[in-house]
């Protein structure tokens, strides 16, 4: 439970009435819960549409179906971090054969995310000729950003990650990365430049706000879009239109949150997803598997930068 938003000191473990289903709505015994920066930001205030506290934590979870112990992962608004959920029939899949319960956890929100990014920055097609795609992925060792690099991967992108870590991007590059950019030793925006031959990237995973937003920008190519899905520095995006202006470029927002709720645009993506996990192309990267007693830590290590990949906690019985 999140007991008040002064962070995740706040959450506290304690009973609550099984939950009443609404229509469209089935009864799931979790096993498992997938931590995101969102759940961060709902325990401090910061994230739109939250009920005020007291509420159940989490939107990420995976365990079995009561009515038909079918094995499911599903996404909700808040309420997953607890022994059992009323979940929505459209947002719930089936887990993979092969996949684990924590790795069902780690699934909907960071790979619903970045897929749709690459959609919406039309890079589900193929470039035009003589065109590679091109991305820049912020906080490319965390759970979107291990999803976005295994999806472009597939996809053939051109992949520039940053992160704080030279141990991390080494991780990453064993995934698909193939250029790694240490933010505290080098300046993203001019290695970018660099690499590039000042052409830039198609589009850029943004989820930090602040400063970060116009650097990202600047880090573009003609017509490309900064993909802002985060604002992880608790600091409002900037903005610089002369940046906009010079290469008719966008920021477009992404809220999973929203896009969810279409199923014209959730059903294809899952029908995709769904294929590269039957090919054995994609697969959650765990970081840390926590029991449920350990969110507080759990979250700590989240809000710290220290976790690489998704961080799960895992419910007893």
């Amino acid at each position: 439970m999140i007991t008040s938003l002064s962070g995740p000191d706040a959450l506290s473990i304690q009973d609550s009435p099984e939950p009443s289903l609404k229509s469209g709505q089935v009864l799931v015994r979790v096993a498992a819960v997938g931590l995101n920066f969102a759940d961060i930001m709902t325990t401090e205030g910061g994230y739109p549409g939250t009920p005020p506290p007291p509420l159940i934590a989490g939107r990420e979870f995976a365990g079995v179906e009561e009515n038909n112990k079918r094995r499911v992962m599903g996404y909700m608004q808040w309420g997953a971090f607890a022994e059992k959920v009323a979940a929505n029939e459209t947002m719930l899949w089936p887990v993979p054969e092969h996949w684990t319960d924590e790795q069902a956890a780690a699934f909907p929100v960071n790979y619903f995310t970045a897929y749709l990014g690459y959609w919406q920055a039309g890079m589900t097609r193929p470039a035009a000729a003589g065109h590679t795609h091109r991305a820049l992925i912020h906080a490319v060792a965390g759970g979107v950003g291990t999803a976005a690099v295994q999806i472009g991967r597939i996809l053939g992108v051109e992949m520039y990650g940053t992160s704080s870590s030279d141990e991390k991007l080494a991780r990453v590059k064993d995934l698909g990365l193939q250029n790694g950019i240490n933010y505290k030793q080098q300046d993203y925006e001019e290695v970018v430049k660099k690499l590039t031959r000042g052409e830039g990237v198609d589009a850029v995973f943004e989820m930090l706000g602040g400063e970060h937003t116009a650097k990202s920008l600047r880090c573009l190519r003609d017509f490309g879009r900064v993909l802002q899905y985060g604002t992880a520095t608790g600091k409002p995006p900037q903005l610089d239109l002369r940046a906009l202006y010079a290469k008719s470029a966008s920021i477009q927002g992404l809220w999973l949150t929203y896009l969810s709720q279409k199923q014209d645009i959730m059903v294809p993506a899952w029908k995709q997803l769904s294929e590269w996990i039957s090919q054995r192309k994609l697969a959650p990267v765990i970081g840390k598997v926590l029991p449920l007693d350990r969110a507080v830590e759990a979250y700590k290590m989240l809000q710290e930068g220290k976790n690489y990949g998704k961080v799960v906690l895992k419910l007893e019985g």
